[in-house]
């Protein structure tokens, strides 16, 4: 059984919670604890010199930096710190991750995508394909619930396979949507992925994992999953900005570029992690945040996919069940009979409550179907992670159920009321 998180001992950890706000915008960045924030501070303090020169501080310096590629290393379960490259983004470190794939790639090859995904990831192998005459191919999630909800969508395993040839190079997805918060079977579908492409003669298969939005969540595991490529963001996992990048083999890796103090704040998010739990290892404290997680997200749903919520419009994009395979990043539309709220005006009216920040996002994507999912003005986003609390969701849910019944007494939303 999972150990439980004491909240008030991880809430500690982290100043920026003592003020009382209610930070929902989790999958946007993540707050940091003293952990990261005092290595900074020491790094910039006592050893802020030129690194690799044969003198005392300079060489505490230069392994200082060395201890961020290992914390790196160990956030991904890599075998080697060879395997680890440090930048300022994922965004830059695939950019400069593909330049060096260029040459291995011919034209005709293919690229299967996940549909409506984070840029990191799919940006980076459009623009390699357009440089190439790769072709690109795009895994669509599925209508799950299409009667009663038709943006409650999962990307399902079954809808991948038909699109692998005997051509295909490159398949990246998500490991978790920063949008639909589904947690996807890494280490199953790197399998399938594989298995299906030897049946079909393809001659090179490398897996891309974008685990930006996982890594918060869940313990990455590259080995285990058998993957070639796996993006994260230090900043959405309780670190400052900067990125890292695991490539299992690549003739020329990506060189790094990260700001030194930064890359030592790194090393103190496997600390703080591992003090959340007795145990002492990175799996008991994921056990243990997913616990917690789940009941974020039940409260959450909870309220969202209510019969009067339903009534109202409101629409989950996303699938709807709360438990492990997905984590509390809830997005959602209010639709109701064509008229509904938009979601920026949502997001404006509970930012401007005070004392909580949740976020609008330009979401888009196509489903199995061929038909685009209907969320024409993007959706409304509340991401949370472990160190919010239910008590915290539940304000969250005040302010929601004001501001729809704001909207439902001004006739935006109601079933009586014309389209505005």
């Amino acid at each position: 059984m999972a150990t439980t998180l004491n909240l008030t001992q991880t809430r500690s950890h982290f100043p920026a919670l003592s003020s009382g706000y209610i930070f929902a915008d989790n999958a946007g960045g993540s707050q940091i604890p003293r952990e990261v924030v005092d290595r900074i501070s020491d790094y910039l303090l006592n050893t802020n010199v030129q690194i690799n020169v044969d003198y005392s501080i300079s060489r505490q310096s230069t392994a200082r930096v060395a201890e961020g590629l290992k914390a790196a290393t160990e956030l991904f379960n890599a075998a080697s710190t060879n395997q680890v490259v440090l930048g300022g983004s994922s965004t830059a470190n695939m950019d400069n991750l593909v330049r060096r794939l260029e040459g291995d790639i011919s034209e005709g090859d293919e690229f299967i995508l996940m549909d409506g995904e984070h840029e990191a990831n799919n940006g980076t192998w459009k623009k390699l394909a357009e440089r190439t005459g790769a072709l690109l191919k795009y895994w669509h999630p599925t209508q799950v619930i299409p009667s009663v909800n038709p943006c409650a969508i999962v990307h399902q395993v079954d809808q991948l396979l038909p699109l692998i040839s005997d051509r295909t190079r490159v398949v990246a997805f998500s490991a978790c949507s920063n949008i639909l918060g589904s947690v996807l079977p890494i280490k199953e579908i790197s399998r399938k992925v594989r298995d299906e492409a030897n049946a079909k003669g393809a001659k090179k298969v490398q897996i891309s994992v974008d685990a930006v939005a996982y890594a918060p969540h869940r313990l990455i595991d590259v080995q285990d999953w058998d993957i070639d490529f796996c993006m994260l963001s230090f900043y959405k996992v309780y670190g400052p900005h900067a990125a890292a990048l695991y490539c299992r083999s690549v003739s020329r890796q990506p060189s790094s570029s990260v700001a030194h103090e930064l890359v030592y704040g790194t090393t103190g998010i496997v600390p703080y992690l591992l003090s959340l739990t007795p145990l002492n290892n990175l799996q008991s404290t994921f056990d243990a945040i997913t616990l917690h997680e789940e009941s974020l997200l039940q409260t959450l749903l909870g309220f969202l996919t209510h019969p009067k919520q339903r009534k109202r419009g409101v629409m989950i994009v996303g699938d709807e069940t709360s438990d492990t395979t997905r984590v509390p990043t809830v997005s959602f539309v209010v639709q109701g009979n064509g008229t509904g709220i938009e979601s920026k005006e949502i997001v404006k009216m509970v930012n401007r409550r005070g004392g909580v920040g949740i976020r609008w996002y330009n979401y888009s994507c196509f489903t199995a179907t061929g038909i685009p999912l209907p969320v024409e003005n993007g959706v409304a986003r509340i991401s949370l992670v472990h160190y919010n609390t239910v008590e915290e969701v539940h304000k969250i849910i005040e302010i929601l159920e004001d501001t729809f019944a704001s909207s439902d007494s001004n006739g935006l939303s109601d079933s009586d009321s014309s389209s505005t």
